[in-house]
């Protein structure tokens, strides 16, 4: 991390800026698991949560230096999604002018940030219920010291986790015992701040609402975990096409010897990886840019959509890595390999900032009631249009969404016990669900498309050809739908096969060239911070990809552009 640090000119910048803080982690993750998930708790839910609240008189160089690495405490041993239940409390004293942080219970201890002592001094931004004078006025964030250089100071508790089966971190359970705090640890801002006399006021008339907006670094997190999953999912594409272009098995005729990517069985699972690679790629960039240009009023529809493009590609990179880990062969499970042991670590982006399922639940309910128009069908008759148009192709899977949407409407309303809303929602949870799915899909092939947009010549046809396999596959997992509502016709059920294997065929020659677009070394990055820092330098090479735009330069060492610039295959060393 410090190593890292050391090469980021700016970490102020790097903190406020969405599409740099994701590409460091697109780049981070890949190289070293354990760092990019220290670096995100630091860089984001950290330092990001104090630039987002009053902080000009708090002196940040510490942090901005690394001096103190920066961890964040929020979920609780018996409140995760639910985190808005919390019990931790910090109780102001009017006389002492003071903060009194404590862990009421067990099932109170934060859980299960990185407190140890690994890595030298600590400090904390914690979740706790603001209590004054007795009244619960909802929970904020607080800057807690949790130790120095001889050990955890008083009142705080750590106890080690187990290892997960993911990247190596400190994981530990933390308690605080009526530790004092000065009246300047709250992290205040409109949303809520607090006198030295113990008067309170805000904007925000929800204590909900209130709690969101102090945690709303947890929204920016989403994106980098999504950002780090890409960047897992990118590097075992392209190790898988690699070794299936090179790696040598029998071909068709005695004594010959062909690539396994010569063979359907092998390249057909690899290409709609690398179409769902792509997709999610650009999905991601999409959402980024508009993450930072989202006034006030937009920033709810904007949370809700950077919630189900996490969820997508987080479970997409699982899906993705399975299948790149197993076309390797045993090689595969060579953690040099950099395939087996991310698609371990790729299971926590599945959970942190907000657990996939739960996430999605949220969002659907959202898209039903109010937060989603199904865009109507069609005037053009199916058997008029074609399975190789890629705006046909969008529509179909616009049609799928509308679908759902219909089907969970109508549970919604008709389903159930009256009076028993557990019922009624439960009977249409399953097909709303589906509706956040088929709304995912949608969104990355609209990216796709549009991306082909912005290149020329074969390259966009190779794009439009990624589209055209990953919107087929999407057609055809609800052809039965799309034919019982009339938005297919039986013949294009039937040939919808052909249609896959026509565009298999036509992009399997490009495959090899397809992965170089995603610059990803020919050495694998393994645990060596310094190959983290070279690779931080390609952020700004693939143009189509874009795995960061400008804003990202000074998140990364100085003259790190030019090197990204000029690479080619002859130069294997810069890459």
């Amino acid at each position: 991390m410090r190593t890292v640090a050391a090469a980021i000119p700016d970490p102020r910048a790097l903190a406020l800026s969405a599409p740099a803080l994701t590409a460091l982690h697109e780049w981070a993750g890949p190289a070293d698991p354990g760092m990019a998930t220290l670096a995100s708790i630091h860089y984001n839910l950290f330092l990001g949560s104090l630039l987002d609240h009053d902080h000009a008189e708090r002196d940040l160089e510490p942090w901005l230096r690394m001096d103190r690495i920066g961890t964040f405490l929020c979920t609780e041993a018996e409140h995760g999604n639910d985190a808005v239940n919390m019990e931790t409390t910090a109780e102001y004293d009017r006389a002492s002018r003071q903060f009194v942080l404590n862990t009421p219970g067990p099932g109170a201890a934060k859980w299960m940030p990185n407190t140890s002592l690994t890595g030298g001094p600590k400090d904390a931004v914690v979740a706790a219920r603001l209590l004054v004078d007795g009244r619960d006025l909802g929970i904020f964030l607080f800057l807690t010291p949790l130790s120095n250089e001889r050990g955890h100071l008083p009142g705080v508790s750590v106890e080690r986790l187990p290892h997960t089966s993911g990247a190596p971190v400190d994981h530990c359970a933390t308690r605080f015992h009526h530790v004092r705090l000065p009246h300047s640890a709250m992290l205040q801002g409109d949303h809520g701040r607090l006198s030295p006399d113990g008067e309170f006021e805000s904007t925000l008339g929800s204590p909900r609402i209130r709690f969101l907006r102090s945690i709303g670094r947890v929204s920016m997190g989403k994106l980098c975990m999504s950002g780090y999953s890409l960047g897992a999912t990118r590097q075992a594409v392209a190790v898988a096409v690699r070794h299936g272009s090179t790696r040598l098995t029998s071909g068709m005729t005695k004594g010959r010897r062909v690539p396994l990517m010569a063979h359907r069985s092998h390249h057909e699972p690899l290409l709609d990886a690398l179409a769902t690679t792509y997709a999610a790629t650009l999905l991601h960039r999409s959402v980024v840019r508009q993450w930072e240009v989202a006034e006030e009023a937009e920033r709810e529809e904007v949370d809700r959509l950077v919630a189900v493009t996490k969820g997508w590609i987080t479970w997409a990179a699982r899906e993705t890595m399975t299948t790149c880990r197993e076309r390797c062969g045993a090689k595969g499970l060579l953690l040099t390999q950099g395939i087996a042991g991310q698609l371990a670590a790729n299971e926590g982006t599945i959970t942190a900032e907000g657990d996939n399922q739960v996430i999605w639940v949220k969002a659907a309910g959202e898209l039903l009631m109010g937060g989603f128009t199904p865009k109507p069908p069609s005037e053009t008759a199916p058997e008029q249009r074609s399975l190789r148009d890629g705006t046909h192709l969008q529509d179909l899977m616009a049609d799928v969404e509308r679908i759902w949407h219909e089907r969970a409407r109508t549970r919604l309303r008709t389903g159930g016990v009256r009076g028993n809303p557990m019922a009624r929602w439960n009977g249409a949870v399953t097909p709303a669900l589906e509706l956040v799915a088929a709304h995912a899909h949608r969104l990355a092939g609209e990216a796709l498309l549009e991306g082909s947009d912005r290149v020329t010549g074969d390259e966009a046809e190779r794009i439009r050809d990624l589209h055209r396999l990953f919107a087929l596959r999407q057609v055809a997992a609800h052809s039965g739908e799309l034919l019982a509502g009339e938005r297919l016709t039986a013949e294009q059920v039937r040939r919808l096969p052909d249609e896959v294997e026509r565009v298999v065929a036509d992009l399997e020659p490009h495959a090899l060239a397809l992965t170089e677009r995603f610059f990803v070394p020919e050495q694998v990055p393994g645990s060596d911070p310094a190959g983290l820092v070279e690779t931080a330098g390609l952020v700004e090479a693939a143009d189509l990809v874009e795995p960061a735009p400008e804003a990202v330069a000074g998140a990364v060492p100085a003259g790190a552009e030019s090197r990204a610039g000029g690479l080619r295959e002859s130069e294997p060393d810069a890459a």
